[in-house]
């Protein structure tokens, strides 16, 4: 299997159990892996980039450290110039109070999958809602998830750890 910032973390560690406690040495954020609800939703879905961002690794990075655990060659960075994500803004309707503020590490914690506790809280709310998440981690797979469903999504690490994702219907 050619590991690449595409790869899906469980994929990967489906071909490559051993993986999980190489990864789990590298940032602490990474146990989260071992939660039953992550392991069946959210790894499915989770890219080693987006992987990388929950751990503040460049994708390349990280698949270069996978690559050199299992003793392959690493990939090389494309020719291209590198695109940097643009600092946005905090946009105006993540500004207003959250109708709800979920805690998705204890939501974790608990078992839950906050995707889909997000996703329920939605449709709850009444339009225009906004519903913030605080994680640890930053939540790539969730907010590329979201963002392909439509929905508003701003995210920013508001104090050292502390990230903060507003959702807006």
């Amino acid at each position: 299997m050619e590991i690449t910032p595409e790869t899906r973390i469980h994929a990967l560690l489906e071909n490559y159990p051993k993986l999980e406690s190489f990864l789990m040495k590298l940032n602490p954020k990474y146990k989260k892996l071992k939660n039953p609800v992550l392991r069946r939703t959210v790894a499915r879905i989770a890219t080693l980039s987006q992987v990388a961002k929950i751990g503040g690794y460049e994708p390349l990075e990280l698949v270069n450290l996978l690559r050199q655990e299992l003793g392959q060659e690493p990939l090389k960075a494309p020719q291209t110039k590198a695109q940097t994500e643009p600092t946005q803004a905090r946009p105006d309707w993540a500004r207003q109070a959250p109708a709800l503020t979920l805690d998705g590490n204890a939501l974790l914690h608990a078992e839950k999958n906050p995707l889909a506790e997000v996703r329920k809280a939605l449709k709850e709310l009444p339009e225009s809602s906004v519903i913030l998440l605080t994680t640890d981690f930053y939540p790539a797979p969730m907010i590329e998830t979201f963002e392909q469903e439509g929905l508003r999504v701003w995210s920013k690490e508001e104090e050292k750890g502390i990230f903060k994702t507003y959702i807006g219907k």
